[in-house]
């Protein structure tokens, strides 16, 4: 149906060319720039007529979505604030309330004086830097760097642009020495810990050394830049326009759908990580359950990609790079290892070696354990991991046996069930989602036949999906554990087994707030009338066409499910989540739609009671909140020291605090499948939010059985 609305409006574009004469139809002697002139019109066109609406949201094109638009597009020109002056921002600037009108027109001139600003501007900063390096850099007086360009402004002049480099380029060297002074240490020193703060005066040696990698870096980084094509421009343009509508909306030019539809088909050879361009940077928004990323461990969401390496070569610098060619340069044949310089949210940088394998999107299966009741004999809790909705929509239609996680969690849930387990431990982190039939479906091994999740479309019909088998698979005492990495079907889950009164949401503050459905519209389809076939390939957009709505009526968008019994979070300090995405479509409401509740729903102000208690008095999670704190005061401090006595003091101080036991204590909060780790049951032992699960399950118990008496269970992963 919508590609038939599509083929309507192109057939309008059609027409307008006919009768303007604008375009006649395609000669022997075409010109190249009326071809690209039209392919513009038609384009703008219909992303124009598709987002105005099929977009959820209905957006007008006027001038507040052209600020918006204007707005993401300069932030990924030159987010780091590192090439453009405030005069071309000003230029820029006066195209900032017309982006609407252009659009209309179809002609756009935005994108190519964004393209040659820029390039101008590389140019200049590439004459500067060989001449920086040639004065060298002082290390001892105290200066410091501003590594965040939220808090600067755009360099006035050329000569403040060069004053910019010069801090940019010292900071990188000083980062560069310190990191193979560390490397000689480890080299060097057995069984010890070096005082790095001992290491004064610099070593000339690895001070040149370090001097000359960042220099071809840098060169690398310039040269990439200026290989960027108007085209390119064009498109990242394009792209604005359409997140303006909504952050999970896009424009996929074609060499972007081509990387999408590889991500689709659910393998290729990598790393396993979801990328995405985010203000300059390449951010990491989920590990792919049982990739190489997530078995090797040290990767994380929310985590920076600022340089690849592979082999000798020196990494090279991904800070403004498109995301396509930074995945180029990520993946790579099976077998062979990139080396990732990554930025925690903390922002502590360290490098990470993974090796490449197949990535097999849909490897991560759900899985359960059983853990004994402590002071019961004979008596087991379930723990049951979901790490995604996954479901093989093509196994049939190619004749491979059909894998999905309704079937995979009702076998898991025989089999526990076999073991007679007195509660379940539901396990919903970083699961970012997946098919929604599939959630729906989850949520009816635990519930009777009743509504679970209600969704909007864009043209405001709201449809109630319903769980219709009476089937339920455990019906026991639940508790569903979530963090602000759950996402999308799992808040579905997650929000139906609250309303219900079927079990207990815990968790670190609030989910991830992702209430939204895309679906994607091959522009190039719809191409049939002749003359037009010479434009493709335009590419593919991705529509934001519905919202999840939970069956009391608030929908998941934004504030996501908070958890009835809310636990300390280890990232609390980090801005990561739906609200805090520019131009999140806002939460709301509809109309609640009748079901029955759980006959004999928990008490959970009780349980929420005793929980808190608990944490109150365990020193582990006493430990996690100051470890928060002290994440919270790093992460506000973006001025960076340019002396190597202060940047060794700090790296020093570090160390004494214990943070890199501590980081490394928390930084996987949920467990990995590593090669020759340990069994899922002794991984668990150690996780502090699955043993508090573990005792809020006590507490169900003993509101179950009546029984005032303490239930004994597993040592809290908190006391």
């Amino acid at each position: 149906m919508k590609f038939k609305t599509f083929r309507f409006y192109l057939l309008a574009v059609v027409l307008l060319v006919a009768v303007t004469g604008s375009w006649a139809g395609p000669s022997s002697q075409e010109n190249p720039e009326d071809l690209a002139r039209l392919r513009t019109q038609v384009l703008t066109h219909l992303i124009r007529q598709q987002m105005t609406v099929n977009h959820f949201s209905h957006k007008a094109l006027d001038d507040s979505l052209s600020e918006a638009a204007f707005n993401l597009y300069v932030q990924q020109l030159d987010s780091q604030k590192r090439f453009l002056t405030q005069s071309d921002m000003a230029k820029l600037r006066l195209h900032k309330d017309n982006i609407d009108d252009s659009i209309m027109r179809g002609e756009l001139d935005l994108p190519g004086l964004g393209a040659r600003l820029l390039r101008l501007r590389i140019g200049t900063v590439a004459d500067m830097v060989p001449k920086i390096f040639e004065r060298g850099f002082d290390f001892e007086p105290k200066e410091y760097f501003e590594t965040d360009p939220d808090k600067i402004d755009y360099a006035k002049n050329d000569v403040e642009l060069q004053k910019r480099w010069q801090q940019i380029l010292k900071y990188q060297v000083l980062m560069r020495y310190v990191q193979l002074l560390e490397e000689r240490e480890k080299a060097t020193t057995i069984g010890e810990k070096k005082a790095a703060s001992a290491q004064l005066p610099m070593d000339p040696v690895l001070l040149r050394e370090a001097t000359q990698k960042v220099r071809r870096s840098i060169q690398h980084l310039l040269t990439r830049l200026l290989e960027q094509t108007e085209q390119d421009h064009f498109d990242r343009f394009i792209n604005a326009f359409v997140r303006a509508f909504d952050p999970h909306s896009a424009y996929l030019a074609p060499d972007a759908l081509e990387d999408f539809e590889i991500y689709m088909k659910g393998s290729l050879e990598g790393i396993g990580a979801t990328l995405r361009e985010d203000d300059g940077f390449i951010r990491v928004v989920e590990i792919i359950p049982g990739s190489p990323a997530a078995k090797q461990g040290q990767l994380s969401a929310e985590d920076i990609i600022l340089k690849v390496g592979e082999g000798p070569q020196e990494p090279v610098d991904v800070t403004e790079t498109q995301l396509r060619d930074a995945v180029k340069l990520i993946r790579g044949k099976k077998g062979t290892q990139v080396r990732l310089t990554i930025q925690k949210p903390t922002g502590r940088e360290q490098v990470i070696a993974i090796t490449r394998d197949v990535v097999e999107i849909e490897e991560g299966f759900a899985k359960s354990t059983t853990v004994p009741v402590s002071g019961q004999p004979g008596q087991v809790y379930g723990y049951l991991r979901i790490p995604s909705f996954y479901r093989d929509f093509n196994g049939g239609r190619e004749g491979r046996p059909v894998r999905n996680v309704t079937d995979d969690v009702r076998r898991e849930l025989a089999s526990l069930a076999k073991q007679r387990i007195a509660g379940l431990v539901l396990d919903l982190r970083d699961n970012g989602g997946g098919s929604l039939s599939d959630a729906i479906s989850v949520a009816g091994l635990f519930i009777s036949t009743g509504p679970v999740v209600q969704v909007k479309n864009s043209d405001g019909n709201i449809t109630v999906f319903q769980d219709e088998d009476p089937e339920i698979a455990y019906n026991g005492p639940l508790v569903v554990l979530v963090n602000r990495f759950s996402a999308s079907a799992s808040e579905i889950l997650a929000g139906a087994i609250q309303d219900y009164g079927r079990g207990v949401v815990i968790g670190g503050g609030g989910t991830h707030g992702k209430g939204t459905v895309q679906a994607i519209f091959d522009i190039d389809q719809p191409l049939i009338y002749g003359p037009l076939e010479k434009l493709k390939p335009l590419g593919a957009l991705k529509v934001t066409v519905q919202k999840f709505y939970r069956i009391s009526g608030g929908s998941t968008q934004v504030k996501g499910v908070e958890p009835d019994i809310q636990l300390p979070d280890r990232l609390a300090f980090l801005e990561s989540g739906e609200k805090f995405i520019e131009q999140a479509l806002p939460w709301d409401i509809v109309t609640a739609v009748p079901f029955q509740p759980w006959e004999k729903p928990p008490d959970v102000t009780q349980l929420r009671n005793l929980s808190q208690q608990r944490v109150q008095k365990g020193h582990r999670f006493v430990a996690l909140v100051a470890e928060t704190q002290r994440n919270l005061q790093r992460s506000r401090e973006t001025l960076r020291p340019l002396t190597l006595s202060e940047v060794l003091q700090e790296r020093d101080s570090i160390r004494k605090m214990g943070d890199a036991a501590i980081e490394a204590d928390f930084d996987s909060e949920v467990p990995q499948d590593k090669p020759g780790s340990k069994r899922m049951s002794d991984e668990i032992a150690d996780d502090l939010y699955v043993g508090e699960a573990f005792s809020v399950l006590n507490d169900m118990l003993r509101q179950v059985s009546g029984d005032e008496r303490k239930v004994a269970g597993p040592t809290s992963a908190g006391n």
